[in-house]
């Protein structure tokens, strides 16, 4: 005799709800940023919708400034021991490459001259440590994705903005993307999604906006003229289908 298993979730599981900025609150939160050391690093994340992994993991020798593109090729993560480490990215393909910004193809390299960590370097009397990453600490050092969350809800306070997940930025790249009418191809291949249906699904009810304004704007378009009355008409009824158009 067969038992009813208990504790088991049956069905389709709920997709993760996710909340973007906004295109107004996203150049909120890059205004906060400003003069941070780590402003370059929340430039990238908004113009490219990487992963937080994958921008901690990223190193000089990834970058080709001289053509303006970066290779995604690994991820920083905390282990369960406590300690970082670099892991192979969530995509299949060894590495991925995608177009660097204008503004950080402007500012990146000055950073790789460690400016910056020169100056941090001789205020805080400390010795560099040379890791080879893009973003670190102010010794050098691989920067703890927990310290990041905790500098990002700082910036996030100090913008007037509500809290959420550093995740939510990459979702806000994606959808900032779709409503400038960015194909759905480019946004699979920038985020590194396997497959398109991945991108499609996730954000299918970004598109179902974008549909309904579309139709929207359709409609204001076949409502512009005025509806006269047909010939052979008594006009007391509408002209055939006029009903639908509104």
């Amino acid at each position: 005799m067969l038992r009813p298993a208990r504790n088991v979730r049956t069905g389709t599981p709920r997709p993760r709800r996710f909340e973007p900025l906004t295109a107004d609150e996203a150049r909120q939160l890059l205004t906060s940023a400003g003069g941070h050391r780590l402003h370059a690093l929340f430039e990238l994340t908004l113009h490219t919708g990487l992963r937080k992994g994958e921008l901690l993991g990223l190193r000089w020798e990834d970058l080709d400034l001289d053509a303006g593109t970066a290779a995604i090729r690994r991820t920083l993560q905390r282990t369960a021991v406590g300690g970082l480490t670099t892991l192979p990215t969530k995509t299949r393909a060894p590495e991925r490459r995608i177009a660097l910004p204008t503004w950080c193809l402007w500012c990146l390299p000055s950073l790789k001259l460690h400016r910056e960590q020169q100056h941090e370097r001789e205020a805080t009397n400390t010795a560099w440590q040379h890791s080879g990453h893009v973003f670190t600490t102010v010794q050098g050092t691989p920067i703890d994705p927990t310290n990041l969350t905790r500098t990002f809800t700082t910036l996030l306070r100090r913008a007037g903005l509500r809290r959420i997940r550093f995740h939510d930025l990459r979702h806000s790249t994606a959808t900032l993307l779709l409503e400038q009418g960015v194909e759905l191809v480019i946004i699979k291949e920038l985020l590194g999604h396997s497959h398109i249906g991945v991108t499609a699904g996730v954000y299918a009810h970004v598109r179902l906006r974008l549909q309904r304004d579309a139709i929207d704007t359709l409609g204001t378009a076949l409502n512009g003229p005025a509806i006269t009355e047909t010939a052979g008409s008594d006009g007391d009824e509408p002209p055939p289908c006029a009903a639908f158009v509104r």
